[in-house]
């Protein structure tokens, strides 16, 4: 297998941590965003979105998206399972993970899109072109510190994401909280709980992945 990563970037840094936690170890490909080497030819041939992470199989089979990337892997490495261990477990876990991509990356993703000069035609990811918005980069901040809000509220009576198991979805979260940090946004000095889930999950192996 191997993995087309970007180190510099979020989402792919989701997977490594992922990886990280499980001791997988995969072939990883640097791909340059910054020279928007996720749209040559060479590498659409390879991924048609144009995005990283991607998984590419021994066979040629190609998965794109953190998700399916990290289900795929769990599937294959069940060995200190992160998506879950009942089906209850499960479940929460998934409702969690939902959460943190749409409240927490979106937001990210809107309030940065919409503003760096640099992406003036790509507001969304994919590929296809979108131009900016401002109004959006207003309301992804604000969503953010919504975002931030709420996560406050859940640490006050839970240890993690969900109740005291570390799962993919802290793994969502903690990547979401740096990730803000390109937008100047960090976790407010009266938020205790979530500064207390931070720095625990910040001092784990896995997040230097």
């Amino acid at each position: 297998m191997k993995l087309y990563d970007c180190a510099t970037a979020p989402s792919p840094r989701r997977v490594r941590v992922f990886m990280a936690e499980k001791g997988i170890e995969i072939e990883t490909i640097q791909v340059d965003l910054s020279s928007g080497e996720q749209f040559s030819e060479a590498y659409k041939a390879i991924n048609p979105l144009g995005e990283v992470p991607l998984l590419q199989l021994d066979d040629g089979t190609t998965i794109s998206q953190v998700n399916a990337i990290c289900r795929y892997l769990e599937e294959l490495y069940p060995d200190n399972p992160l998506h879950g261990r009942t089906p209850l477990e499960r479940a929460l876990v998934e409702s969690a993970n939902n959460q943190a991509m749409m409240n927490g990356f979106m937001a990210g993703a809107e309030a940065l899109r919409n503003t760096v000069p640099g992406m003036k035609n790509r507001a969304m990811p994919g590929p296809h072109n979108y131009s900016q918005i401002p109004e959006l980069a207003e309301r992804g901040l604000q969503r953010i510190d919504n975002y931030f809000s709420d996560l406050e509220a859940h640490f006050a009576s839970n240890q993690y994401m969900v109740n005291d198991y570390f799962s993919v979805a802290d793994i969502s979260v903690l990547v979401f909280v740096d990730f803000a940090k390109w937008v100047k946004k960090r976790v407010p000095e009266d938020h205790k709980n979530l500064a207390r889930w931070y720095q625990q999950v910040s001092q784990r192996p896995s997040a230097k992945a």
